[in-house]
């Protein structure tokens, strides 16, 4: 009931905004979770390069940050094998997906990529230290919360119905 006053409220918002697809409206999902880590990460690390900001506090925990960055991959790896391994589609716009994956990371978190991305983001600022490189997480999880999960879950609402429902009652949205 949450995701559906949630979905209302976008629709409300972006009055193109539908569950049907990239082409409904919201330009933003074109671009994958990956591009725009990468755009983050480009706009945070140029910022970090143009000022010193560790001058001003360094932010630099390089253990935690390294230990984030590897959990990340490794957890965003394991759920991209389960989607091989099952021989369903990856990208979340694709029209259908052949399977329901709620095996493997995806019975801790409902978002083993994204979440995966995050950590990534956070364990990259650990390591930098740098204040902008902070925003990358925030930005990340903003973009992935917002945008990209509304969509995906309607799709596989739509498409696996009761059983997508039940695995949202069982599972997290995030951890």
């Amino acid at each position: 009931m949450a995701t559906r006053r949630r979905s209302a409220r976008l629709s409300t918002l972006l009055p193109h905004w539908q569950d049907d697809g990239v082409e409904a409206g919201l330009p933003m999902l074109k671009l994958m979770p990956p591009v725009w880590f990468a755009i983050y990460l480009a706009v945070a690390g140029s910022v970090s390069a143009a000022f010193p900001w560790r001058t001003i506090v360094d932010l630099r925990i390089l253990g935690l940050g390294l230990f984030l960055l590897l959990g990340g991959f490794a957890l965003s790896f394991s759920a991209f094998m389960l989607f091989r391994q099952d021989d369903t589609e990856i990208n979340p716009t694709s029209e259908t997906n052949r399977t329901l994956i709620v095996r493997g990371p995806y019975r801790l978190t409902r978002n083993p990529m994204y979440l995966g991305l995050v950590l990534i983001s956070l364990g990259i600022a650990l390591c930098v230290g740098s204040l902008p490189m902070f925003l990358v997480p925030i930005c990340m999880f903003v973009t992935t919360n917002l945008v990209h999960i509304p969509f995906e879950e309607a799709k596989m609402r739509r498409q696996f119905g009761d059983s997508f429902d039940r695995y949202t009652r069982s599972t997290r949205r995030w951890i």
